[in-house]
């Protein structure tokens, strides 16, 4: 390996920083759980307050609030301290990439590590912004697991040491189209799983009465409408963004290919994501499509995403067949 001009000091702190990233968003990831499966508290909408006849608190009027029961301070302080290791977990993974791009003399994105551990961060500040008020702070548990299945994956098969970038990369598009992509990518996995729990509240575990384990999640999270409202707004930040990291990456490919388009399978796949979270937009907004059949739409385009990530550029061959991984 070429480790000329590569700062080894630099590049083994990033792998520190990484590796401690993960172990505090672990951590998290269980103060979070015990506070959702231990807490006490019920989620329920203000017109079934009214409907019962119950006091309206200063909440009350927006769905989805915590009413707190008793003894649930302890709940609370394992719910915030877990909330304050996912913050510490953000910037440890942000240090993992800047001292990643210090010690390499490069934007720190021109491999599959890089790009997961860019996209990861993506995703864990979209939540961060979308999910800061108390009420939403169950949601972490379920934005966490994917986050760290993407870093896992990404450490323990996709780690590369740092290097210069492949020749093939050696372009001012590279941090542009990556960066961009990465960026919707991110947002949108908190928009899938924001859909996913919808499905689970518009399921039969999300109905009064129903009993399990799974049943007791899901009435400690937020309500049908909220989830449903997380996903579309992030869908439509997300959207943009990504159709014009698409529309970058074709200017790339004619400066380096003299082509716009080929049907690289990355290509193909990036167009077909981007079109299904199109047709979810537009569900979305159609009367007899929103709520599941919308929903299952915006599921459809995550999973795209996902395979899009792994199989392309890992198993296909084409222009997108690198990985940064022997």
């Amino acid at each position: 390996m070429n480790t000329e001009h590569i700062d080894i000091g630099l590049a083994r702190y990033s792998d520190w920083a990484f590796t401690s990233s993960i172990i505090v968003l672990v951590a998290a990831l269980l103060l979070l759980a015990v506070e959702l499966a231990s807490s006490r508290g019920r989620k329920v909408e203000a017109r079934e307050l009214v409907a019962a006849g119950a006091g309206v608190t200063a909440d009350s009027d927006r769905p989805g609030v915590v009413i707190d029961e008793p003894g649930r301070s302890l709940d609370e302080r394992v719910g915030k301290a877990g909330l304050a290791l996912v913050y510490l977990g953000i910037a440890l993974l942000f240090a993992c990439i800047v001292l990643r791009g210090l010690a390499t003399v490069r934007v720190p994105w021109g491999n599959m590590y890089e790009f997961i551990n860019l996209t990861s961060f993506c995703g864990l500040i979209a939540g961060a912004v979308v999910l800061r008020k108390p009420q939403y702070r169950a949601l972490w548990v379920f934005v966490l697991v994917p986050v760290l299945i993407l870093l896992a994956v990404s450490g323990k098969w996709l780690y590369t040491n740092a290097a210069p970038v492949m020749p093939a990369l050696q372009s001012y598009w590279l941090p542009i189209h990556v960066s961009v992509v990465s960026l919707g990518s991110g947002v949108f996995l908190v928009a899938g799983v924001a859909s996913i729990l919808f499905l689970l509240k518009m399921s039969r575990f999300g109905e009064p009465g129903a009993e399990g384990a799974l049943a007791r999640v899901v009435a400690k999270l937020p309500d049908a409408q909220t989830l449903d409202r997380i996903a579309y707004r992030t869908t439509i930040f997300a959207f943009p963004i990504f159709g014009f990291g698409v529309i970058f990456g074709a200017i790339w490919a004619e400066e380096a290919w003299g082509r716009y388009w080929g049907w690289d399978p990355k290509e193909t796949v990036s167009f077909i994501a981007w079109v299904v979270y199109a047709a979810y937009l537009h569900a979305r907004s159609t009367a007899g499509w929103r709520d599941r059949k919308a929903a299952w739409i915006n599921v459809v385009g995550f999973v795209a995403m996902v395979f899009n990530l792994f199989f392309i550029n890992l198993v296909t061959v084409g222009l997108h067949s690198y990985a940064g991984v022997s």
